[in-house]
C-alpha cells in the first residue's frame, strides 16, 4: 500500500518508468498496473482449491482413518501429522505434510456442528455438576470435590464442597442448595453420573437412581439429563466450573477444614449476586428473584438425605456398610439391621430405633468402634480391657485408671478387674462426667469399692432427674399451661401444728385435743421433709 502512493508520486514528479522500477525494485510490468489502473491496491486473494495431484490415491484411506477416529478415545485420535506419517511408512506416499493438512483440516470443518442459542424460562431450569479444586489443610494439600447448581435464566449459583461425589453426596447437597435458594425448580440437569443415572439408555431415556428418583419426587422436580459426551447442552453449570477453578480457588485456599471452606464458598455466592449477568444490564441477583417468583417453594418436611442397606451383625457386632464396619449394641447381633448412609454420619436402626450412630468412614477396610456397644460382653471377658482395642484406645479421665489401681490394690487383679468393668457399665447410662465426679468424692479408702459408686451415681442421677422434672425453671409456658400441671394443688400449712408445739412446750405431755386426721397429716410432711433434707445434704456429682 505504501509503495503505491510512492510509486505514483515518483511518476508525478517526473521519474521514468525505468527509474521508478530500479527504485522501488518492482518489475516496470507492475509499475504499469499501479500507475494506469484503479489507484488502489487489490487484496491478494488465496486459491480456493489447491492442487494435490500425488495426494489424490490417498483421499480414500485419510477419510477411512478419520471415520476409524470417530469410536476411539478423543486423546488417542489421529492428528494430520500422524496421518501423514501413517501414509509415507505404510503406503508409500510420495507428497508432502502440506496437502496433507489442508485435507484433513478441511474435512474436520465439514463435521463441525453448529448450535442454536438457547434463551431459558424464570424458575425453570437448574444445572448441576461437580468441580474439582485444591485445598491445604493443616494435614496437606488435598483435591476437594465441589457440588456446583446453578440457574440457567439468573446464573445464581449455589457451591458447597463435599467428602465424596457418592449418592448420598448429591442428596445432602442438593437438600442444602434447595434451602439455600428457598426454592425448587421444575427441571434439574445433570450429565450422567453412575451416582444418579445407573444405566443409559437410548436417547434421554435413563434407569434413574432410586435415591435421587425420590429425592425428584420428594421434591416435584423433573430429573433430566445431557446426551453423552454433550456438556454444551449444561453450558451454565461448565463455565460455574471455571469460575470456581480460576477465580474463587486462585490461590490455592488455606483452610482448617470443610466447614471453613464451605463458609467461604457460601460467601462467594452471595457476592456474586453483586455482580452484572453476563450480556444483560440486570444484576444476578435482580434476575435470581425473577427465578425465585417462577419456582416452587419447599415441601412442608425435609428430605432425609442418606441410603438405605440392610445388613446383617456379625458376631463381633459389627455392621458393614460400604467395606467399612461399625458397631453396634450387644442386643443387635446376629440380627439384621438397617443402616442408613449420610455423608458425615452413619445411623443404624434396629426394630424402629436408632440404636448407634458414628462419624462416617471412607476408608476400606476400618473399624469404627464404640467402646460402650461391648460393655456388657467385658462384664463376662474381663481380660478384653488390656488385650482389646476398644478398650486400649479409648480415652477416659486419669481418675478412672486411678479407680482401676485402688480396685486391684484392694481386692486383686481379677476381681478388681471386675469391679472396675462394673463401674465402666455404668457409662452406658450415666454422663461420664458424673461417674467421674463421684469417683473424685469417693477417693478415700470406702471409694474403691464398686456397689458404693453404683449407688452414689443412681442416687445423683434420681436427684437430677426430680431436679428437671419439678423444677418450675425447667418448664416452658406452653408446659406451663397443662391441664396436669394446672391441676396440681398445695394444701395450705395448718396453724394447729404451731398451737401444738406450743401445748407440748409448755404443759410437758399433755397435747391439745387435735382429730387424727390432723395428726397423721403432720407425720406424713415431718418425714417428707426429713427425707429431702438427706438428699439434698448428700454430695452428688450432677
Amino acid at each position: 500500500m505504501d509503495d503505491y502512493g510512492r510509486i505514483r508520486r515518483a511518476h508525478r514528479d517526473g521519474m521514468s518508468i525505468r527509474e521508478i522500477a530500479r527504485t522501488f525494485h518492482h518489475s516496470r510490468r507492475k509499475i504499469r498496473e499501479v500507475l494506469h489502473g484503479e489507484g488502489q491496491p487489490q487484496q491478494y486473494s488465496q486459491r480456493q482449491t489447491q492442487a494435490a495431484p500425488r495426494l489424490g490415491p490417498f483421499h480414500d484411506t485419510i477419510r477411512q482413518i478419520l471415520a476409524d477416529d470417530e469410536s476411539q478415545p478423543p486423546k488417542q485420535r489421529h492428528t494430520a501429522q500422524r496421518i501423514f506419517e501413517r501414509l509415507r511408512d505404510e503406503h508409500g506416499y510420495p507428497g508432502g505434510y502440506d496437502a496433507v493438512c489442508r485435507f484433513v483440516r478441511k474435512h474436520r470443518t465439514n463435521k463441525r456442528e453448529t448450535f442454536i442459542p438457547l434463551d431459558h424460562q424464570p424458575g425453570q431450569r437448574l444445572e448441576a455438576d461437580f468441580g474439582k479444586i485444591y485445598v491445604d489443610f493443616p494435614d496437606g494439600r488435598r483435591q476437594v470435590s465441589v457440588l456446583i447448581l446453578v440457574w440457567s435464566y439468573s446464573n445464581a449459583p449455589f457451591v458447597i464442597a463435599l467428602p465424596t461425589e457418592r449418592t448420598e453426596a448429591i442428596l445432602e447437597g442438593m437438600v442444602q442448595a434447595f434451602e439455600y435458594f428457598d426454592r425448587v425448580p421444575k427441571e434439574v440437569w445433570w450429565d450422567n453420573p453412575k451416582t444418579v443415572a445407573d444405566a443409559v439408555l437410548s436417547g434421554r431415556s435413563r434407569k434413574i437412581n432410586q435415591c435421587y428418583a425420590a429425592l425428584a419426587s420428594h421434591y416435584a422436580f423433573e430429573p433430566l439429563f445431557c446426551l453423552p459426551a454433550s456438556g454444551n447442552e449444561k453450558p451454565v453449570v461448565e463455565n460455574r466450573v471455571k469460575t470456581l477453578q480460576r477465580k474463587w480457588s486462585t490461590p490455592v485456599p488455606k483452610m482448617e477444614d470443610f466447614e471453613e471452606l464451605n463458609i467461604y464458598l457460601r460467601q462467594c455466592c452471595l457476592q456474586e449476586q453483586q455482580r452484572l449477568s453476563s450480556g444483560k444490564t440486570e444484576t444476578i441477583g435482580t434476575r435470581f428473584e425473577q427465578d425465585k417468583q417462577n419456582a416452587a417453594g419447599l415441601p412442608r418436611h425435609r428430605f432425609d438425605p442418606c441410603i438405605r442397606r440392610e445388613v446383617k451383625v456379625n458376631k463381633y457386632q459389627f455392621a458393614r456398610f460400604e467395606n467399612v464396619d461399625y458397631s453396634v449394641p450387644r442386643q443387635c447381633a446376629f440380627q439384621t439391621v438397617s443402616v442408613k448412609g449420610y455423608v458425615d454420619r452413619v445411623e443404624i436402626v434396629f426394630k424402629g430405633t436408632v440404636v448407634a450412630t458414628h462419624q462416617r468412614g471412607y476408608e476400606k477396610g476400618c473399624q469404627i468402634l464404640n467402646p460402650l456397644h461391648y460393655l456388657a460382653a467385658l462384664g463376662r471377658r474381663p481380660a478384653a480391657l488390656d488385650h482389646s482395642n476398644v478398650y486400649r484406645q479409648w480415652k477416659l479421665p486419669p481418675v478412672f485408671d486411678e479407680l482401676r489401681e485402688r480396685l486391684e490394690n484392694r481386692h486383686g487383679l481379677r476381681a478388681g478387674a471386675k469391679q472396675y468393668v462394673r463401674v465402666l457399665q455404668l457409662l452406658s447410662a450415666h454422663p461420664v462426667q458424673r461417674v467421674q465426679k463421684t469417683i473424685e468424692q469417693l477417693r478415700g479408702p470406702e471409694g474403691a469399692d464398686a456397689d458404693r459408686i453404683i449407688r452414689r451415681v443412681e442416687r445423683c442421677t434420681a436427684y437430677a432427674r426430680n431436679q428437671s422434672e419439678f423444677s418450675p425453671a425447667t418448664l416452658s409456658k406452653e408446659e406451663l399451661s397443662r391441664p396436669e400441671v394446672l391441676s396440681v394443688q398445695v394444701p395450705c400449712p395448718s396453724l394447729n401444728h404451731f398451737d401444738l408445739f406450743l401445748s407440748t412446750s409448755t404443759q410437758g405431755d399433755h397435747r391439745a385435743p387435735t382429730n387424727n386426721t390432723e395428726e397423721k397429716r403432720s407425720e406424713s410432711t415431718a418425714a417428707e421433709q426429713s427425707q429431702a433434707v438427706k438428699v439434698t445434704g448428700h454430695e452428688c456429682g450432677v
